[in-house]
């Protein structure tokens, strides 16, 4: 079986695949997993609740984030909790290292500088033929295209791709004067339109970003992340410059039409599994990565049909949060949102989207009838 893509999807589906006995490669053309990142790293509780060993995540590379101040255009905010939950902010670099270790660990083969440029086999019962940069051509049973949001996997074998983005920039400062116990947001139609800037105390840093949607088919346009330091400057002052600048594409339209064929599946943003209200992604992708693992071992072993027939259908389509982006850019302006914040409805949806606690997930289990 083949990964492509050595984010947090990549690295999930990599490590649960080899520990249900399956051999396994996964290839990144990056130096390292945590190169380049596009990513707050911000992980939601519920990923905490159900993906047992997140658990055992080394104390240093977490800190808990138990509220959200959301602010109007005019600064006036809310400060927003739900009882016992909580964000995860994250040492993205290291996290990522750690799960690079652990999934070599549990068997799996990473292989970094590894450019996946394309993939062919000659019928559905063959192989797949993959050539490598250094004339090396890997055989797999199984390919898994969890490269972000411009899949090279997605664009080889047919596959739906992202087309409705936002674009962010994030910068890292060692020291900031920031209330830590809060991710902070911030609304603005003009420094932000169609998403948000936000600023929280991470791991041994403060993050703040500022991301704008982009519209099809056009640049993506420019961020002033230096006028939005000025405007909250009484709520987030860093100080010194920036340790490091995160910038990219994050997809925002949801799941994607055609995400599998026989032997292949995408899952991560390569998939469009990203809220379309939030932006976040990671529990996302854990969790389908970890199903598409289970999935395809079953039926490389014998077990259950190829996961491409049925896996897909239990991906989210974030319909409610489509609707509500798509109702967002349409309304977003700063006088309306200066009087709406503070309303019962506003703070209601502003809960809903970020403690989006769940009575219940379906589980993702392979099915049992051989096809």
């Amino acid at each position: 079986m083949a990964v492509v893509g050595a984010g947090f999807a990549g690295l999930a589906c990599a490590r649960q695949a080899a520990l249900a006995g399956l051999r396994v490669v996964l290839l990144e053309k990056k130096h390292a997993a945590g190169a380049r990142l596009h990513t707050t790293g911000m992980i939601v509780k519920d990923a905490v609740d159900t993906i047992p060993w997140l658990r055992d995540v080394p104390p240093d590379l977490v800190r808990s984030i138990e509220g959200v101040k959301l602010y109007a255009p005019d600064l006036n905010h809310v400060a927003l909790r739900a009882p016992g939950y909580y964000f995860w902010a994250t040492d993205a670099v290291r996290f990522l290292d750690w799960m690079v270790e652990l999934a070599r660990t549990a068997g799996a083969e990473v292989r970094f500088g590894a450019l996946f440029t394309g993939a062919r086999r000659a019928g559905e019962d063959q192989p797949w033929q993959i050539p490598l940069e250094n004339g090396e051509v890997l055989q797999a049973r199984y390919i898994v295209g969890a490269d972000g949001p411009h899949s090279r996997v997605a664009k080889s074998l047919g596959l739906s791709q992202n087309r409705h983005f936002l674009f962010g920039v994030e910068h890292e400062y060692a020291r900031a004067d920031i209330e830590p116990n809060y991710l902070h947001c911030f609304l603005d139609a003009r420094l932000a339109p169609g998403y948000i800037g936000w600023a929280f105390a991470g791991v041994g840093a403060t993050q703040v970003g500022l991301a704008r949607r982009v519209t099809p088919g056009h640049r993506q346009g420019r961020l002033d992340l230096d006028a939005f330091l000025r405007k909250t400057a009484n709520h987030v002052t860093p100080h010194g410059t920036p340790l490091s600048i995160r910038a990219g594409m994050i997809p925002c339209g949801g799941l994607l039409p055609r995400v599998a064929r026989p032997g292949a599946l995408l899952v991560g943003d390569a998939a469009g599994l990203v809220s379309p209200a939030t932006a976040g992604g990671i529990h996302a992708a854990l969790r389908y990565a970890e199903g598409a693992a289970d999935g395809i071992a079953a039926f490389l072993q014998g077990r259950a049909r190829d996961p491409a027939e049925w896996l897909p259908a239990n991906y989210p389509t974030f319909r409610a949060k489509r609707a509500l982006r798509r109702f967002y850019e349409l309304t977003q302006s700063d006088w309306m949102y200066n009087r709406l914040l503070a309303t019962r409805p506003m703070r209601r949806v502003a809960e809903w989207v970020y403690f989006h606690a769940k009575g219940g997930e379906r589980p993702l289990e392979p099915d049992k009838e051989r096809a």
